[in-house]
């Protein structure tokens, strides 16, 4: 089985290893990104999808948020959605000029609110309204210019290899599939083999994307698809491990394939780690006064408490607090409770 490769360049931007964060609202913030790039393995992480018309109004405190980084995330990539190719041009300019190394446009968002104003995947359905774009926002900026979309509208209606060969055309530098379409949102199967025939049509670096859970998914997705990267969205809030396991199950099988044997494929999260991920991610929240940091604590706790023994008695103690410090406390009085417990056992 083909691992995931150790190195990707975009243009000029070196991604190492081939794994990436993917655009996730309400997930992908700074503090979650410096959080995974901590945790080591990802090569590249992403912004949250962010409107290129925020981007240009100057009073657009969302756009502002979401566009904020710190210089240990790069290399990092500014995602953009709209549908006015001068103004997501010129929303580019500015991400270019605030340091990004890479911009992305999303043509894969399934959310109805972006699909109705022509945005995300609503795009998908008027191919000749893309070019446009493409072509505005490749002369708008000399960093790598990326895309990321799905294979199409509904299973009548996929179009993702006519579309990754458009974006070769105008001058991107690499496409990125989620292999599902509009319709199924998060549903059913990704289609790797979609993944394939994108990867056959076009000669820029493909990233692949869709329901890798472990990191023999990954290595599964690079050997059946022949994508050049992974990227990972859902899985890595619940196991923000993830990156790192991949490269440590490639050194595995690069060592087996030298005839070595034995030993682990990669490193299984203990108690204790989930202890020190959770409070680490909790305290930066406080320390850096992220704006609704209580509400972003309960939202993770259902992703970060998955394979906690009683995490279900933890999970309600977070949402009965009404702040973030309470929950914070609770977080490390469930977790020292058992530390406790399990020396008096001993």
């Amino acid at each position: 089985m083909r691992a995931v490769p150790p190195i990707l360049k975009i243009g000029g931007v070196e991604i190492a290893p081939a794994t990436v964060l993917a655009p996730m609202a309400g997930v992908t913030d700074t503090v979650f990104r410096r959080f995974i790039r901590n945790l080591g393995g990802c090569g590249l992480i992403m912004t949250e999808f962010t409107s290129a018309d925020g981007v240009l109004r100057a009073q657009d405190k969302k756009a502002k948020r979401y566009l904020h980084f710190y210089e240990d995330e790069h290399p990092i990539s500014a995602q953009l959605f709209g549908s006015d190719p001068q103004v997501i041009a010129d929303a580019a300019r500015i991400v270019e000029g605030l340091g990004f190394d890479l911009v992305d446009l999303n043509l894969g968002c399934p959310a109805k609110k972006v699909v109705k104003c022509n945005g995300g995947s609503g795009l998908l359905r008027d191919l000749p309204a893309i070019r446009p774009i493409f072509e505005a926002v490749r002369a708008a900026v000399k960093i790598p210019f990326t895309v990321k979309f799905r294979a199409g509208w509904d299973d009548a209606e996929i179009v993702c290899v006519e579309l990754a060969k458009m974006a070769e055309d105008c001058g991107l530098c690499a496409v990125a599939l989620h292999a599902r379409t509009r319709e199924q949102g998060y549903s059913g199967n990704a289609r790797w083999e979609w993944i394939a025939a994108v990867k056959d049509a076009v000669k820029v670096p493909v990233i692949g994307n869709g329901d890798i859970r472990t990191p023999e998914d990954a290595s599964a997705m690079v050997a059946q698809s022949g994508c050049d990267a992974v990227m990972i969205g859902r899985t890595a809030p619940s196991n923000p491990w993830i990156f790192r396991q991949i490269e440590q199950h490639c050194e595995w099988m690069e060592t087996r394939s030298e005839g070595a044997s034995g030993g682990k494929p990669y490193d299984e999260p203990s108690e204790a780690d989930r202890y020190a991920m959770i409070r680490t991610y909790f305290r930066m929240l406080i320390e850096e006064e992220v704006p609704g940091a209580e509400g972003k604590m309960k939202q993770f706790a259902s992703w970060f408490t998955h394979g906690v023994n009683g995490g279900a008695s933890l999970r309600k103690a977070i949402y009965d607090s009404k702040s973030a410090p309470e929950i914070l406390g609770r977080v490390e009085a469930f977790f020292e409770s058992r530390v406790c417990m399990v020396g008096q056992s001993l």
